[in-house]
């Protein structure tokens, strides 16, 4: 998948694509069906899958005093999109400029002018330009002035075993990000299609748990929606080096209260895994939730309810394995 990050830079090649537009946050299920519609288009007509997204998010852009509320970074997105089989992401730059671009020169500038789009699917409810003042009715009205198609995706509603509670909402993002504050990552893996992932660089930290004999793999969580905090059962891809694999794990996400910390940090102990990670990347996936975050009296407390915690995240991996 190519991956353009100015749209003054589109050569002649890059032109002429079926294109999904949307913020993509998560590629849940719902996002899929939007892109899975583009795709069947865009092999009717012989052209490439191209996605526009945004970046930074447009919310991150207007309301940059809120809490971090991503699912994913732009390098998972990119990822997850590729696997849906898209050929080219046009990822612009949500600034100044864009923000106070009218929809209709939105769409005369980048979508025709600059990108010379054959095709546009987005979802029922996308709003963009200037005070959000385009919606489907504008990209359909540019549509059937300057001659390129529109489809617009429907809301794609739950299946009645998805998700216990409120069965007849639709899939969202921000449905997904409830579910993880609330301690369901099992539910949320049901509403993106894929388990929730965190994605980083190990970084290092104060190494106590090398010293109880639990050493972990530690990540920020700065830029990533706040699930609820506590002990997870996780799976643990390492991506790069002589020990790149899938892990089984269990992981703390909290801010360590037992060590007076107060960042958000993501430490997970990999099963029978004892080489250095410093500096690899990983991807750990949440699984499912253990218990929430305490504070413990010292060391040894810690230590004996880590065993506890790694026999439970065990025995829901291995439930995990069984029920595949």
């Amino acid at each position: 998948m190519k991956i353009i990050r100015q749209y003054t830079d589109v050569t002649p090649g890059d032109r002429g694509a079926v294109v999904a537009l949307g913020n993509f946050d998560g590629v849940h299920l719902g996002h899929r069906a939007v892109i899975r519609q583009a795709k069947k288009q865009a092999d009717t007509l012989g052209v490439l899958l191209g996605v526009i997204v945004f970046e930074p998010h447009p919310r991150e852009f207007f309301r940059r005093a809120d809490k971090p509320f991503r699912l994913t970074s732009l390098s998972q997105k990119a990822r997850l999109l590729e696997k849906e089989g898209v050929d080219i992401l046009y990822v612009l730059t949500f600034d100044e400029e864009l923000a106070s671009k009218p929809a209709q020169d939105f769409i005369a500038d980048i979508l025709i002018a600059a990108l010379g789009v054959v095709h546009v699917v987005t979802g029922y409810d996308f709003r963009f330009g200037k005070g959000r003042g385009g919606d489907v009715s504008v990209i359909g009205y540019m549509g059937h002035e300057e001659g390129y198609g529109v489809t617009v995706v429907d809301p794609v509603a739950l299946q009645a075993s998805a998700v216990p509670d409120n069965d007849d909402e639709i899939f969202s993002s921000t449905r997904v990000r409830n579910c993880l504050r609330s301690g369901r990552p099992a539910d949320a893996a049901r509403l993106l299609g894929h388990y929730w992932t965190i994605e980083g660089v190990v970084q290092k930290g104060d190494q106590r748990g090398r010293t109880i004999g639990f050493p972990t793999a530690n990540l920020s969580m700065n830029w990533l929606v706040e699930p609820a905090l506590g002990v997870y059962a996780v799976k643990v891809e390492v991506l790069e080096g002589p020990d790149a694999g899938v892990y089984d794990g269990v992981a703390n996400i909290g801010r360590r209260p037992t060590f007076d910390k107060e960042d958000i940090l993501l430490e997970a102990h990999l099963f029978g895994f004892s080489s250095d990670l410093y500096g690899l990347p990983i991807a750990v996936s949440v699984i499912d939730f253990i218990r929430p975050e305490q504070k413990f009296d010292g060391l040894e407390a810690l230590k004996s309810q880590i065993l506890i915690d790694s026999r439970s995240a065990r025995d829901i991996l291995a439930g995990i394995k069984q029920s595949a």
